[in-house]
């Protein structure tokens, strides 16, 4: 172990922390709690966005994809963009007609406070198992470092993000998602120029080889539906991905509602896809790059330690600890993001519909309190068990792309139709959460597409219902 390294991840752990901690005077009142008061500029709320949406995850597996392929996940990356415009255009005018805490308030809205419920479950259990490999990400770079599973380090940076999470809300979450994604990208850029000099004949020379190999390759324009990364399934699939993640996943959309207005809100949507693309370009590069500076040799059976492993043996001493803290601050970053909106949908969902709002402002605050830190413990759980189930970057995508295309379904079938009732809207759900079953384990069709299935089959099966069962008023 390097002293000098250790020491930068550790300052750093500790100065986010403190950063994170002077907020603390801040969450006074639900509003404050979970939508920061609604105070954070257009572009802290962008680079909140990316910070959320981003994790170990990307950072550790995205290059493996360029090392063992070519660039062709940036066609995902296509699709996020019109995500942003559908999402601009039908969702973000409903969420600011009314003061909304969560997404699924609009579900009550117009089918009735089942609904909601089922929504904000779905919304639960889906981000409590993604979030879960995020946790588990981490592991992979803190065993690297320490040489050991890694487990006590783990409780460790959990507990330090809980610490600001538990104690400043949404306004310590963004502000330090701010810090921490200018980190990881700082990080990621002083990796790029160290990798780039050890090359002999530099970038030009990385690019040659590389596209002599076809690895450069962006776009794929072959209609196949077992191939995850083509033209179609990434502008289609990115773009209903996308649409479900940011329209109606609390974690993203806590921080649309976090802004000052509409205008506000569409600015951050769409200043977080520059960020974005720039981001993922960066990271392919890099994965690009290392299959130069090993020669093309294969990857490992672990190919999400490929690119941890060359920051803490090749990098020099203090670039490396610079590098891996910036790994860590991204899985700060997204941990935090995700207890918030674990916990904002907790409470607002579900305890505070319970108890009818009969209790005071400082009651329902202590709760939101409460549940950030059970799920924080629920998180860590579900890491524990994460190990057994493959790449990490993948299997954080599969697991969402199950679920947010029923959760897309029902938020289209909510605003696009009139018909439908409770009943219908809960019958969708049923026949999509089939459909979706049926499709990861019976069929070979990749998880770009799955998120464009579950949608169609959660609104098609709803308003077909609907003509059969009389629709209800909202309750």
């Amino acid at each position: 172990m390097r002293t000098v390294d250790l020491a930068i991840i550790a300052a750093y752990l500790a100065g986010v922390t403190w950063f994170g901690a002077q907020f603390k005077q801040r969450g006074r009142s639900l509003k404050d709690y979970f939508l920061g008061g609604k105070t954070a500029p257009w572009w802290a709320i962008a680079l909140s966005i990316v910070s959320a949406e981003t994790s170990t995850l990307t950072i550790i597996g995205t290059p493996p994809l360029a090392y063992a392929g070519s660039y062709v996940f940036l066609q995902v990356v296509f699709g996020y963009l019109l995500a942003r415009v559908v999402i601009s255009t039908i969702f973000l005018p409903r969420y600011f007609e009314r003061q909304m805490f969560t997404a699924y308030e609009l579900m009550q809205a117009r089918f009735g406070p089942n609904v909601r419920k089922v929504a904000s479950g779905i919304f639960m259990v889906t981000r409590a198992l993604a979030e879960g490999v995020r946790v588990f990400a981490i592991s992979i770079v803190i065993s690297i470092i320490l040489k050991t599973g890694g487990t006590l380090s783990i409780f460790v940076i959990m507990a330090l993000t809980l610490l600001y999470t538990f104690e400043g809300g949404m306004t310590a979450v963004i502000w330090t998602d701010v810090v921490q994604m200018c980190m990881y990208v700082a990080g990621a850029s002083v990796s790029l120029f160290v990798l780039v000099g050890k090359i002999p004949g530099g970038f030009g020379h990385a690019l040659d080889l590389a596209s002599s190999a076809g690895k450069l390759r962006i776009f794929d324009l072959h209609w196949s539906w077992t191939k995850p990364y083509t033209i179609w399934a990434g502008i289609i699939g990115g773009c209903f991905l996308t649409t479900a993640s940011h329209g109606t996943d609390q974690l993203v959309v806590q921080r649309l509602l976090s802004a000052k207005n509409q205008s506000q809100s569409r600015a951050a949507l769409f200043g977080s896809w520059v960020v974005i693309f720039i981001q993922f370009t960066m990271f392919l590069t890099i994965g690009m790059l290392l299959w130069v500076y090993r020669n093309g040799q294969p990857a490992s059976a672990q190919p999400d330690r490929l690119y941890p492993l060359f920051i803490w043996e090749s990098l020099p001493v203090g670039v490396a600890g610079l590098a891996m803290a910036a790994i860590v601050a991204a899985a700060m970053a997204n941990l935090s993001a995700a207890l918030n909106s674990l916990a904002s949908a907790t409470v607002v969902d579900f305890y505070e519909p319970l108890t009818k709002s009969l209790h005071l402002p400082g009651h329902y605050l202590k709760v939101a309190k409460i549940s950030t830190v059970f799920w924080c413990l629920v998180l860590g759980v579900i890491a524990g068990l994460a190990s057994q189930w493959g790449s990490v970057l993948e299997s954080g995508l599969r697991i969402a792309s199950v679920t947010l295309g029923i959760l897309l379904g029902l938020f289209l079938l909510g605003v696009l139709t009139k018909r439908p009732g409770e009943r219908a809207a809960i019958a969708g759900v049923l026949t999509g959460l089939a459909a979706m079953l049926y499709v990861k384990f019976a069929t070979d069709i990749p998880f770009t597409w799955w998120v464009m299935i579950g949608s169609g089959t959660t609104f098609c099966a709803g308003y077909a219902v609907s003509f059969v069962i009389p629709p209800e008023k909202a309750g």
